[in-house]
């Protein structure tokens, strides 16, 4: 199955993009599902269909659906407390009765995996539509199973769990206790779930879509959304450009802001696969309006983007790592190596990422910014570098 998420500053009109790209799918036969994230029913407002946490047939081929964060939180909650009744009990604790809970932060975000995770799955349907938040919650939300699972490894490593046989005597000869089977089996378990929404964002059959209104304050949401993805390895499949006015009104008041959308235009062709998408004069309503919008089918290609490697050891005697970050500036970068570990910031953005293997074995020499490229110069340690005969 194929999945689109589509994403854009608040306000830029990507509910109503989603809603018709879904729109344009299902009347082309392909059996789509559209995933709203708003708490509020802004998608149903699109539609003219009311839609909430059960699937509703929003047109032939369409089936919606909003995230019920709520009810997922306190399920979560309530699995957990059964697994750790035992602990509960010794030390005398009483359980938290679901009901009386609200969400905790993060707690949507979580169950937007869970649900990119499931509807991924073979089922009933050829594609899926996602309605991300606002461009910086989205990006928060794709770079969450990688640090999640990050920060597992490191506090739970896999190679420690060998010893949990021995976890009594451990404990003992420590003089301190040892985490209990219930927290290893939960890590593991969600590991594995994090696992399951990396692969899917990861996926050749994954794109992203951005979403912005032309001008100066969509130009600046579109490089730094550009930059986020780009960071972690993901690009932009296409740039929707809403509420495009008219050309040919030189006589009205609307020229300044057509001259405005126009050189934005104008310059997001250069980096960006750019569709412009009318605006009606009015608020999309239902199947018409979306239709009349008239936005792009979903591409086939990959979102990922490759982070390469060039040996120029013969000519420069160092190894190259290509990093692609379109948009990013040269005060904004910086970079920290960890042992085998790379931290880097761009913007108001960071990642550490572990080297590749051949890189592990070579020291930092330098780093530029050029075509919208990070360049990282390595350079083998003779210490641990293979020696050749």
């Amino acid at each position: 199955m194929r999945t689109l998420l589509i994403t854009g500053p608040g306000g830029s009109g990507r509910t109503t993009v989603a809603a018709a790209t879904a729109h344009a799918a299902a009347r082309g036969g392909t059996r789509t599902l559209l995933l709203g994230t708003d708490r509020t029913d802004t998608l149903g407002a699109v539609l003219g269909v009311p839609v909430g946490s059960e699937p509703v047939e929003a047109a032939p081929g369409l089936t919606a659906r909003r995230l019920d964060a709520d009810a997922g939180f306190r399920a979560d909650l309530a699995a957990l407390q059964d697994r750790a009744s035992s602990a509960l009990d010794l030390l005398g604790a009483s359980r938290l009765d679901p009901e009386e809970l609200t969400p905790l932060p993060g707690a949507e975000e979580l169950a937007l995996l869970r649900a990119l995770r499931d509807a991924a799955l073979p089922g009933a349907y050829d594609l899926l539509v996602v309605d991300l938040p606002p461009a910086p919650r989205a990006l928060a939300l794709l770079a969450l199973p990688e640090e999640l699972r990050r920060c597992l490894r490191r506090l739970l490593p896999p190679e420690r769990q060998a010893a949990r046989a021995l976890r009594p005597v451990l404990g003992r000869l420590a003089g301190v206790p040892l985490p209990a089977e219930w927290l290893y089996e939960t890590a593991a378990r969600l590991d594995l779930q994090l696992a399951a929404a990396e692969a899917v964002l990861a996926d050749r059959g994954t794109a992203v879509r951005l979403v912005a209104e032309p001008g100066p304050a969509g130009a600046d949401a579109v490089r730094t959304a550009a930059l986020g993805l780009a960071l972690r390895g993901l690009r932009a499949d296409a740039l929707v450009a809403t509420r495009v006015l008219p050309e040919g009104v030189e006589d009205s008041w609307l020229a300044g802001p057509v001259a405005q959308q126009r050189k934005t235009l104008e310059e997001w062709r250069e980096t960006y696969d750019v569709h412009p998408v009318a605006h009606l004069g009015r608020d999309p309503r239902g199947a018409d309006d979306l239709a009349a919008l008239a936005v792009p089918g979903v591409n086939a290609g990959p979102a990922t983007v490759e982070w390469s490697v060039t040996d120029s050891r013969a000519d420069d005697g160092v190894l190259v790592w290509h990093i692609p970050l379109p948009g990013a500036r040269r005060e904004e970068l910086d970079l920290i190596r960890r042992g085998d570990e790379l931290l880097v910031t761009a913007g108001p953005f960071r990642r550490t990422v572990p080297l590749p293997s051949a890189l592990r074995r070579c020291t930092v020499v330098g780093a530029a910014l050029r075509e919208g490229e990070l360049r990282i110069r390595f350079r083998p340690d003779p210490r641990l570098w293979p020696r050749t005969r």
